[in-house]
């Protein structure tokens, strides 16, 4: 018995097309229809809440090799080289759970960050929150990604990715939060875009001068 190509695929055929409308493919809808479609959808412009409301990524390039790029990140402490404000890292009695300041915040806002790390899928997620560590939900999400693979040269490609967690738009825990801070981190939710790529970029000077100075991505201090 023979079975045409169409009626030998699997894919959707459990759910009535009718009921998912929103779903476009080549099986209902032409390439010219599709053209359209995303013709439609780009912009010289757009708004700061269409690309940034709801996640923020941020993806560059760094002249290091991407295992010691990974090795780097999955130190805690490596935190308090490149970016902009977490300082003072010392780890607290629960193993794997650190203790800093965020100076972005106020001199006395505490911050509790652990590192959740992929050896062989060079993942790095910090989980992280202000004031309190019970629970961490400001999720950092990092992947290093073999520049080797992706752009055809040596090297990382970094990609973060921020979600917009509820909390953000209020603090959950306001009885542990310094008395006399008046900012809360979801208030620079729309400055996170732009204050994460520069600090992405304190990530790719650091690594590039220790890799082409022939010095360890990962200093000592930090192993």
């Amino acid at each position: 018995m023979t079975t045409s190509r169409t009626a030998a695929l699997s894919a959707l055929n459990d759910i009535d097309p009718s009921l998912i409308p929103g779903v476009y493919r080549i099986e209902n809808t032409s390439p010219a229809e599709g053209t359209a479609m995303v013709v439609d959808m780009l912009r010289s412009v757009y708004p700061h809440e269409q690309i940034y409301g709801d996640y923020v990524t941020v993806q560059d390039y760094v002249d290091c090799p991407p295992r010691q790029l990974y090795d780097y990140l999955a130190q805690t402490r490596s935190l308090e080289e490149w970016t902009g404000s977490l300082r003072g890292f010392t780890e607290t009695d629960e193993a794997g759970l650190w203790l800093a300041y965020d100076r972005m915040g106020n001199d006395q806002t505490k911050i509790y960050t652990r590192t959740v790390a992929n050896h062989e899928a060079m993942t790095v997620d910090y989980h992280c929150a202000w004031d309190q560590g019970a629970h961490l939900w400001m999720i950092y999400l990092i992947r290093v990604v073999d520049a080797q693979v992706v752009l055809d040269k040596p090297g990382s490609v970094v990609l973060w990715t921020n979600c917009r967690h509820p909390f953000y738009d209020h603090n959950p825990f306001p009885e542990t939060a310094p008395a006399d801070r008046t900012t809360w981190v979801g208030d620079l939710w729309d400055m996170f875009a732009a204050g994460h790529l520069i600090e992405l970029h304190n990530l790719k000077a650091i690594a590039e001068y220790r890799h082409a100075n022939g010095l360890p991505v990962t200093p000592e201090w930090m192993q």
